[in-house]
């Protein structure tokens, strides 16, 4: 008999992280880390996990949004959509009413990504492969089936992606073997959230060092004078050859952020990111012209592949970071690397967020594999929390992510902590759920 998708399921869980203000920035003071968890369940017993990452409240909005594209799912066969998944995002961000609410962008379009992304879950699975290598293997021809060329061509045809991808082609065996042995370099913002005291982001620095990252990043924008104290205080404690890059989460106008980031530049930041409102294409051309040589890096609130083609066209950014669930998932994401590839700028993924640090390494690894073919001046997101929650959590040697070997795309949930975390009536919220 025909394997059908049988349900799309979606649980609210969130993580109380204000508590200790972990993940506190200029612009989340106080966030709770949170999930629209999505299991997709088949006739045949098989399953996909994937999530929307949001902060606490307007969670239940995304799990909402999730269960609305639910009966543009169920009944699928199988097979059909994993020999089109080209063709089944499309299908979820086109439905006619639904785009209404975007369109390709915001809650709908989130809930779409953790759809898609729990689909190449189920697909990872089937195969044996986790995420990274299966697409890695697949064929240039395969990889711009994914894309949606409609809104592209003036920046990059398919005839271009498929010259990107062949031309990366003859080495992904050597590259594999590579990341397979000495992972993918990363950078930690664990010492940086903007609620720690001197003393803790002191501690955290050096202890990133030690353990062998050559970056960190800190949260600035919400007191000046702060952040040049801050920001000497890391100075100190890391020395002269670590980057330290800094994160206004989009807490200043234009000009503001030029004349903030000059209190900031005789500790040698080595990018600003988030600068300014995250739909200001020009705004942010501005500030990479006044800043250079400082890097302007955005990324993780563009809504998709549109806005990325324009940053990129405009010179409105020097690193590129894109998200594995604001825009469509690892579908629509195969169009942002192969546009970065195109613009010949590193992508240097936003993570730390709930699961964002175990899928988001897939498109990293895939995009040095079988896109860019490098990782100079690439660095992924990692932040030292709520990874004891996933059955496949991220690994991290000397500063660098180990290529995950488990199939799928490493965002299932422990069944406790599923249990535990539900909102708002698992144990962790018992009491709290009106705080």
């Amino acid at each position: 008999m025909t394997e059908l998708i049988t349900a799309v399921e979606a649980v609210d869980v969130r993580f109380p992280t204000s508590r200790e203000l972990d993940g506190s920035d200029a612009m989340n003071p106080e966030p709770d880390y949170s999930a629209a968890y999505v299991t997709v369940r088949t006739s045949a017993g098989g399953e996909g996990y994937g999530l929307a990452f949001t902060v606490g409240r307007g969670n239940d909005v995304e799990v909402a949004a999730v269960r609305a594209l639910a009966p543009l799912v169920v009944g699928l066969p199988v097979e059909e959509v994993l020999a089109d998944l080209g063709g089944f995002s499309r299908r979820l961000t086109g439905d006619s009413q639904l785009r209404w609410l975007g369109p390709d962008k915001g809650v709908i379009h989130m809930a779409a990504a953790a759809v898609v992304n729990a689909v190449w879950d189920l697909y990872g699975r089937r195969t044996g492969k986790p995420v990274w290598r299966l697409l890695a293997e697949l064929s240039p021809e395969q990889l711009v089936d994914l894309v949606d060329f409609r809104y592209l061509q003036d920046a990059l045809t398919r005839d271009e992606a498929l010259e990107i991808l062949r031309r990366a082609e003859p080495g992904r065996a050597r590259r594999t073997a590579h990341l397979l042995e000495h992972g993918y370099p990363a950078y930690t913002t664990t010492p940086g959230w903007l609620g720690y005291d001197d003393e803790k982001l002191v501690r955290l620095a050096k202890e990133a060092v030690a353990e062998g990252f050559g970056q960190i990043k800190l949260k600035v924008g919400a007191d000046r004078e702060a952040d040049e104290r801050r920001m000497r205080l890391a100075r100190e404690a890391v020395g002269p050859d670590v980057r330290i890059a800094v994160d206004a989460n989009q807490a200043w106008g234009v000009q503001q952020a030029i004349d903030w980031m000059a209190s900031l530049t005789p500790y040698d930041p080595y990018w600003i990111e988030e600068p300014t409102s995250p739909d200001d294409i020009l705004g942010h051309a501005a500030i990479r012209r006044a800043l250079a040589p400082v890097k302007v890096a955005t990324g993780e609130h563009t809504h998709n592949q549109v806005m990325f083609k324009q940053l990129l066209q405009a010179g409105s950014l020097d690193v590129l970071q894109l998200d594995a669930s604001r825009t469509a998932g690892v579908t629509e994401n195969v169009a942002v690397l192969l546009l970065a590839a195109k613009f010949g700028v590193p992508v240097c993924p936003h993570a730390g967020g709930v699961g964002l640090c175990e899928m988001v390494q897939h498109l990293a690894m895939f995009d040095y594999v079988a896109v860019s073919g490098t990782t100079e001046d690439r660095v992924i997101e990692y932040v030292d929390h709520l990874h004891e929650h996933f059955t496949d959590p991220v690994r991290i040697r000397e500063g660098r992510y180990l290529a995950p070997v488990t199939p799928g795309i490493s965002a299932e949930l422990h069944p406790r902590s599923l249990e535990d975390h539900r909102f708002p009536d698992g144990p962790v919220w018992g009491g709290e759920a009106g705080r």
